[in-house]
């Protein structure tokens, strides 16, 4: 299917990086009406910082390469044109490779290293996102992209007789500084709207407190986050916690400090999710003052349909990786 004829993913509110009712829209309107990732025609909801003497202030329609997410206004002569010689449709999105589980891959990438993708990776994301500013200064961070193997829906591929299935789709993304003097294990999160909820931003969530593991560095997602950014990660937050205590021998005491060890959850984001799940008892034990209840944890892991199985698999990371997170070389 041409560009011409786009199929539309209006991206109603339904992640923890977009609003959720009127109330919680921007006072800015976007500045792009509609964005076009391949064939897939996506309506933004916030302004971006793309130049305007290459966009103008506002542009009805922007093309984005499927591939490396180089823009242009115009189809027929710049767009068209680039999406032949891409250096990406017929290669892997870049990056080295770190996991691979049941048909999604996460590929690391430096900013520093591959620039111009993260810039132009950065400009498109925030078409969704009304909190990020860092778009240009992206060579402190590593990028850590989410690719779909056989994504749904597809993207159709834009070029007449061109086949890329094979080399996978970035459906999504989250990125984390270098070195932060706060151990964050993560700066910003995106899943793009045609793939949003699937559980992709759990799966994001997950390897990014894997990776903590890996590098024995305790940690979490940059502070303060936004109302929905709260409710992605109480969401998060919460399940991990349960399967935690639920997968734990029937007579073992968890305290706040075994729970944080297993999970690198910090010990404040613990105790306020385990009050939001309302599973504290208030007595005395141990010199604590608080108790889990193993009875409340269960009712409340089976209303809210925990399942045991974790979003990110350990053993999907590619063992070659361990020793550059800090894994034990045995």
């Amino acid at each position: 299917m041409g560009l011409e004829t786009p199929i539309q993913h209006d991206a109603t509110p339904n992640g923890i990086n977009k609003p959720e009712s009127k109330t919680a829209r921007p006072s800015m309107d976007p500045n792009v009406h509609n964005a076009v990732l391949g064939s897939l025609l996506i309506k933004p909801w916030y302004p971006s910082f793309y130049p305007e003497e290459l966009v103008g202030r506002e542009v009805e329609r922007l093309y984005v390469c499927q591939w490396c997410f180089k823009y242009s206004k115009d189809l027929i002569n710049e767009f068209l044109g680039h999406l032949k010689v891409c250096a990406f449709k017929d290669t892997p999105p870049p990056g080295a490779v770190i996991y691979t589980k049941d048909g999604y891959s996460l590929h690391e990438i430096d900013g520093e290293e591959n620039k111009l993708y993260c810039q132009n990776l950065s400009l498109f994301a925030k078409l969704f996102l009304d909190t990020k500013s860092v778009f240009y200064d992206v060579t402190t961070f590593l990028y850590y992209l989410l690719v779909a193997h056989d994504p749904t829906p597809p993207v159709p591929v834009t070029i007449p007789g061109h086949s890329n299935s094979m080399n996978g789709q970035v459906v999504g993304f989250f990125s984390k500084e270098k070195m932060s003097w706060d151990n964050n294990n993560l700066a910003c999160i995106l899943v793009f709207p045609p793939w949003q909820q699937k559980g992709l931003g759990q799966i994001l969530m997950g390897a990014s407190y894997e990776l903590s593991k890996r590098e024995g560095r305790l940690g979490g997602p940059e502070k303060p986050l936004s109302e929905l950014g709260k409710r992605g990660y109480q969401s998060y937050w919460s399940h991990t916690i349960a399967r935690t205590l639920l997968s734990a021998p029937q007579k073992k005491t968890l305290t706040v400090t075994d729970i944080r060890d297993q999970t690198y959850i910090v010990q404040e984001d613990i105790i306020a999710t385990l009050q939001a799940m309302q599973v504290l008892d208030h007595k005395k034990r141990g010199g604590a003052e608080n108790v889990i209840n193993k009875a409340k944890v269960r009712a409340w892991a089976a209303e809210n349909k925990v399942d045991l199985n974790p979003p990110v698999d350990a053993e999907g990371f590619v063992e070659m990786e361990e020793d550059e997170y800090g894994g034990d070389d045995e």
